[in-house]
């Protein structure tokens, strides 16, 4: 969704303790389905989808329902509704380009890393289990913290997971405004990924590095648990 006639800057070398990453729409693009599910909760709750979805990118779904229905806003209802997704809707779904390679490459290198979700563990399994994609060791989910993003303390237990809570040479992957903001104001380099939304959208909400997609990150190497990061096509 970037811009046209944007400059792409060379390539550049980044070195972290570890790497945090989102997961719908920075691993995989569930677009199709969140619209369908979303159309069919609103017709149950007799709430405008389109009302629905303006907001609901990047935010818990319990956060969500607490706006239109507060009684259906409880852990069970949102893990028994997020988990049909992948069951009903799972061909409308696929990896963001560069994800399968990337996960992959996170596992076998020994890279410390995580997934820092606004889902529920029931909608990340099963799109992992669908999709057939590498699973974090570590992951916060939807269910693990008070607030969502852009509230930075499901990073911030992101970095606790991963057994790094005395650093800050952390890097967040990202494509939704709400999600930067949580990185940054958890004090971590966000890398974004223009997905979902528009370059100046992630600019805007202060991203350090704009990428197109992970096909422009790579693993370079992994040193005395640091990872070394390529980051290439970047816009600037």
């Amino acid at each position: 969704m970037a811009s046209s006639g944007n400059v792409e800057s060379p390539p550049q070398l980044l070195t972290f303790d570890g790497i945090l990453s989102d997961f719908d729409g920075t691993i995989v693009d569930s677009t199709d389905a969140i619209v369908k599910h979303w159309h069919k909760i609103g017709a149950e709750l007799g709430v405008d989808p389109k009302t629905i979805l303006a907001t609901s990118h990047g935010r818990r779904s319990i956060d969500t329902l607490q706006l239109y229905d507060p009684k259906k806003a409880t852990w069970e209802y949102v893990s028994y509704i997020e988990g049909r997704i992948p069951k009903e809707y799972g061909s409308d779904a696929v990896e963001i380009p560069g994800a399968r390679a990337l996960l992959a490459a996170l596992e076998e290198s020994g890279a410390t890393w995580g997934v820092v979700t606004s889902g529920t563990r029931a909608l990340i399994d099963g799109w992992l289990s669908v999709l057939n994609l590498t699973h974090p060791e570590f992951l916060v989910v939807a269910e693990d913290v008070e607030l969502g993003k852009p509230d930075p303390r499901c990073y911030l237990l992101g970095r606790k997971k991963l057994g790094l809570e005395h650093s800050s040479s952390l890097v967040v992957l990202e494509d939704a405004p709400s999600g930067i903001k949580a990185g940054k104001a958890a004090g971590f380099t966000v890398i974004a990924l223009t997905t979902t939304h528009t370059l100046e959208q992630l600019q805007a909400a202060g991203a350090d590095v704009i990428v197109e997609d992970l096909r422009s990150i790579s693993i370079k190497s992994v040193s005395n648990g640091r990872v070394e990061l390529e980051i290439r096509n970047a816009f600037q």
